[in-house]
């Protein structure tokens, strides 16, 4: 049987059970797009409004569902514009496959019309990535990179293919990878960086503590271990605290719950971690964000660290011991070793600590809106975010009461990234609504998607945070720059309900904590894609707040 390079593509991608794609066609994937019109009842093809909002979508359909989020592009531009989006996922440890189509494999290197180094380019932002010279080799490749992406700790792999390498025909043979997966699985077993006793000694030294902590990162949601986090800790009776990709890995309801750690974490989450004897920290990688001067996190306690990536260990913070592979594998012994305990009397102190809320329930303020939308919205509702205050009083203030349920760029920090990600992760978990916190600055960066939003008829529900301001920005000139506010002020150059009437979305502008509900009952009740625009105070600030190059326990409160 003969195939062409296209049609191996969409037959090995089937093969592999990807049934969605995100992607934005071009000249070089022309014959791909040829291929995929023959055999569309296969795929649901999601086009997009521009090439970053596909990779974005696709990171976020990754992080609901589990499974390896799939862009297609084509060369030149098509294929820079997904650079941010590999980046933020290869930051967050998301599993992704970009396809890029490339020019012939004869005009390459002579600057040809859309030609770019896309593997050059990406070399330090993804996890590995293959440009394809041979079709013989297409499918594997393929397979290794969908096995690579997902393996391990994982991460976006780009494959770059020529266009001739679509066009031409070969006669097809299946290509068995299971000898490479073989590999890479005895490879990531044989680096296990632990053994029975050393877990004793871990075990040994939890139960010696008088007033331990857990620290759990996103490492313990990608692994699917946020059971067993929560049965060690109850066991043991520790304190759980969260990096912001860490959060949802256990219910914010539970009374171990302590919420987030660090520059904007909770009063008590990190004035427990800073009187803590020890910190078992367990998939996360201690960013500055979260320990701040680093001299001074958890000075007298001892810091334990689970890991499936050894790189991590001790590059940001120095620890007393160490377990590398698996987590679920080390925490099931861990759980089998530790102590039942009652640790009432470390709780209580810590409860202490708890900041009680100056503010009235009545006030318009970001912290009631979130609060407000997450008792309406949050049992059945994935929120995504983009980057700013609002991230920050979202993660703060909203109940993550499952794993996979919170979508929010991480470690790169990406404005824009929020809208694109809502529609990955409303196409790859249809069952649940998803709500999308933004700001008016990140809005503006990518809110073309909202056409992509109305064609597919997502019941998106956008929370706009228009406080008419690079809101973060802003707050950091104020507290730290004598107020000089250097173009973080925004006019009202943008009518943001008349841009949604534009795509057909319907849009409400409030101004008050009853008219917010009032909406918020409306919207409930149907299931179209809303805007919903929160007039806010350009003043209002994200509160703790750690002063950059201080402790996490020198909190500014207010």
């Amino acid at each position: 049987m003969k195939l062409s390079g296209a049609q191996i593509v969409l037959k090995t991608l089937k093969d592999l059970g990807v049934d969605v794609l995100f992607g934005y066609p071009g000249g070089a994937v022309i014959p791909l797009y040829d291929a995929l019109y023959e055999v569309r009842e296969d795929f649901t093809h999601v086009r997009t409004s521009h090439e970053q909002g596909a990779a974005h979508a696709a990171d976020g359909y990754a992080r609901v569902t589990g499974k390896v989020g799939v862009c297609i592009a084509t060369s030149g531009p098509g294929a820079t514009n997904t650079v941010t989006g590999i980046a933020n996922a290869y930051m967050d440890s998301i599993p992704m496959l970009v396809i890029t189509g490339q020019v012939a494999t004869n005009l390459i290197g002579k600057d040809s019309f859309q030609e770019i180094d896309i593997t050059g380019v990406t070399i330090p932002i993804t996890k590995h990535n293959y440009l394809v010279k041979d079709i013989q080799e297409l499918e594997d490749t393929l397979k290794k990179a969908y096995h690579v992406a997902q393996s391990g700790r994982p991460g976006p792999v780009l494959v770059d293919i020529p266009k001739d390498i679509f066009l031409t025909k070969v006669d097809y043979k299946e290509v068995d990878t299971d000898e490479f997966v073989d590999f890479v699985e005895g490879k990531i077993k044989n680096e296990d960086c632990y053994d029975e006793e050393l877990i004793e000694i871990i075990a040994e030294k939890i139960n010696n503590s008088k007033k331990p902590v857990i620290f759990a990162g996103g490492g313990v949601i990608i692994s699917g271990n946020c059971d067993k986090l929560q049965e060690l800790a109850s066991k043991n009776d520790i304190p759980v605290t969260n990096s912001l990709m860490g959060l949802g890995s256990i219910s914010r309801k539970d009374r171990l719950s302590l919420g987030l750690l660090g520059m904007h974490g909770s009063r008590e989450a990190n004035l427990a971690v800073h009187n803590s004897d020890l910190v078992l920290a367990i998939g996360a990688r201690f960013s500055d964000r979260v320990i701040g001067k680093a001299d001074s996190f958890a000075k007298n306690a001892k810091i334990i660290h689970i890991d499936i990536d050894e790189s991590e260990v001790c590059k940001n913070i120095g620890v007393d011991n160490y377990a590398v592979g698996d987590i679920g594998i080390i925490l099931q012994k861990l759980i089998e070793c530790v102590d039942k305990k009652d640790r009432k009397e470390w709780l209580e102190e810590i409860l202490n600590w708890r900041s009680n809320s100056k503010n009235s329930e009545e006030e318009f303020i970001p912290q009631n809106i979130i609060k407000m939308a997450s008792e309406k919205l949050g049992e059945n509702a994935i929120v995504a975010t983009d980057v700013g205050q609002h991230q920050m009083w979202t993660a703060q203030h909203w109940d993550f009461i499952e794993p996979k349920t919170f979508v929010t760029s991480g470690g790169l920090g990406t404005m824009g990234f929020g809208l694109g990600a809502a529609i990955g992760s409303q196409i790859g978990k249809p069952d649940k609504r998803t709500i999308l916190v933004t700001g008016d600055g990140s809005f503006r960066m990518n809110c073309n998607e909202l056409a992509t939003v109305r064609k597919w008829n997502l019941p998106i529900i956008i929370l706009l945070f228009n406080n008419s301001a690079l809101g973060m920005v802003r707050q950091w000139q104020r507290l730290f720059q004598d107020e000089k506010y250097s173009e973080t002020d925004m006019g009202d150059e943008v009518d943001y309900i008349k841009l949604a009437e534009a795509y057909h979305i319907d849009g409400y502008r409030v101004c008050d904590i009853e008219s917010f509900e009032n909406v918020l009952e409306k919207v409930c009740k149907t299931n179209e894609p809303v805007l919903i625009e929160c007039s806010l105070n350009k003043n209002a600030c994200v509160f703790p707040i750690v002063p950059p190059g201080k402790p996490i326990d020198k909190l500014v409160t207010e």
